[in-house]
């Protein structure tokens, strides 16, 4: 029973991760730029109304994530220093993707271009530490 939570635990932490990192990469590099031709105001109402379904996924993969981190972090204990170091490290970037992808969709955010990028980029990061701290463990 312990071997099958353990994998839906980490199914569900990898599904969260390429669903938050999914969307915010899609938002910044395939959404925006496509949309940057349309008169302003259609591009307000269909940005506000992506954000608004955006919205509800995010909440829930925040939830999940942390979940099903802190599990998969509690099953195999005894890191090394070095991996505790690079884990606080991976755990302060998720908390600004969390909180990027909180404001980016909030309602009339004129930042929201410049947020998701950074968020991306911290995302990528926190994905390029994961796999390291995955060599390591």
């Amino acid at each position: 029973m312990g071997d099958i939570l353990t994998a839906v635990m980490r199914w569900i932490h990898i599904s969260s991760v390429i669903a938050l990192l999914g969307g915010l990469f899609f938002w910044r590099f395939v959404m925006d730029p496509s949309t940057k031709r349309i008169t302003p105001e259609d591009y307000k109402e269909l940005e506000e109304g992506a954000a608004s379904h955006f919205r509800p996924l995010v909440y829930v993969v925040m939830v999940t994530l942390v979940i099903s981190g802190f599990y998969n972090f509690l099953i195999k204990p005894g890191h090394t220093a070095l991996y505790q170091a690079l884990f606080g490290i991976k755990i302060l970037l998720a908390l600004h993707v969390f909180s990027v992808a909180i404001l980016a969709t909030a309602p009339n955010n004129a930042r929201r271009g410049r947020q998701i990028l950074g968020g991306t980029i911290s995302g990528l990061v926190i994905v390029l530490i994961a796999a390291y701290l995955k060599g390591i463990a």
